[in-house]
């Protein structure tokens, strides 16, 4: 019987339109009620709590590292290299854009950041060589689906907590299946690419290359500074958000100095408002899953 409270509250708020962290939060109140033990003061006390966790700190900071990388002209500069890498093959923005949502997702771990920085770089890009641009967008779309994967996966993070698993562990478990889904999307695209009328990309020049990585290479070793902190011990998932924000800030104030300190201030507020958000909804799903976690005691004990 609670599951199916747990159910019809959950499906029934959503099929009114209610966002899914307040259906959940829903979802709680209707099993206190079925429960007979309805308090306000728990109700808010176990919200709380469910914000109130250290690796959950994570999520806003990625949040604002990606919108500092968009910002900073870091995600550019991947883009810059991987169309010099690839881009002279049939079809090579394609492949561009798969090599910079790989990369860019190792920065942001936000599916919606990855997809959005990248989109809005290569698509006019790809409408100018004559590629199917709804095709291209579906491209740049399956690509963003590599971040929640891949660490620093905001997903993952969320999962961790709740789950109260080593985020570490779930983050170095993730590489390999991201990677496998880039080279699947790569296959892909090659036997679509195959129908293709686009003009041919410029050829490969070894110079426009060094160029590009010269250029990018505070961009490119991003990816590797936060998966080897963590791999190696040197700082923790909420640390390595940290040392992203840092990185990301002087990298675009300082090196590649595109980001202006007016943006800051703006940039925090978007990046707070996205993570708000999720956080609001890990808190909502803990709150359902202690109560159902309750209501399954006295059944244990019978």
């Amino acid at each position: 019987m609670t599951i199916a409270v747990f159910l019809i509250a959950l499906l029934g708020s959503m099929a009114l339109g209610m966002p899914i962290a307040f259906s959940l939060l829903a979802c709680g109140v209707a099993l206190m009620v079925h429960l007979g033990n309805f308090d306000t003061q728990i109700l808010a006390q176990n919200l709380l709590e469910g914000v109130n966790n250290y690796p959950l700190m994570a999520v806003p900071f990625f949040m604002l590292a990606g919108e500092l990388m968009n910002a900073g002209g870091l995600s550019r500069r991947i883009v810059t290299v991987a169309e010099a890498l690839v881009g002279h093959v049939r079809g090579g923005l394609g492949y561009v854009a798969i090599l910079a949502c790989l990369i860019v997702a190792s920065i942001s771990g936000s599916a919606v950041a990855d997809t959005a920085a990248v989109a809005a770089l290569l698509i006019p890009m790809m409408r100018n060589a004559g590629y199917n641009v709804p095709r291209a967008s579906g491209l740049i779309a399956a690509g963003g689906i590599i971040a929640p994967v891949v660490p620093p996966s905001i997903p993952i993070v969320v999962f961790g907590v709740a789950a109260q698993l080593s985020i570490t562990k779930l983050f170095l478990a993730g590489i390999f299946p991201g990677i496998m889904m880039a080279l699947a999307l790569a296959f892909t695209w090659w036997l679509c690419a195959k129908k293709e009328n686009v003009a041919p990309g410029r050829p490969f020049d070894a110079r426009v290359l060094a160029r590009a990585l010269y250029d990018g290479i505070w961009a490119l070793i991003l990816p590797g500074v936060i998966i080897g902190g963590m791999k190696f011990g040197i700082f923790t998932p909420t640390e390595a958000a940290v040392v992203a924000v840092v990185y990301a800030l002087l990298a675009g104030l300082f090196v590649y100095r595109e980001l202006k300190l007016r943006q800051i201030p703006h940039l925090m507020l978007v990046a707070a408002k996205t993570s708000s958000t999720v956080m609001f909804l890990v808190a909502a799903a803990l709150v359902s899953a202690w109560l159902i976690t309750i209501a399954d005691i006295p059944s244990q004990a019978t």
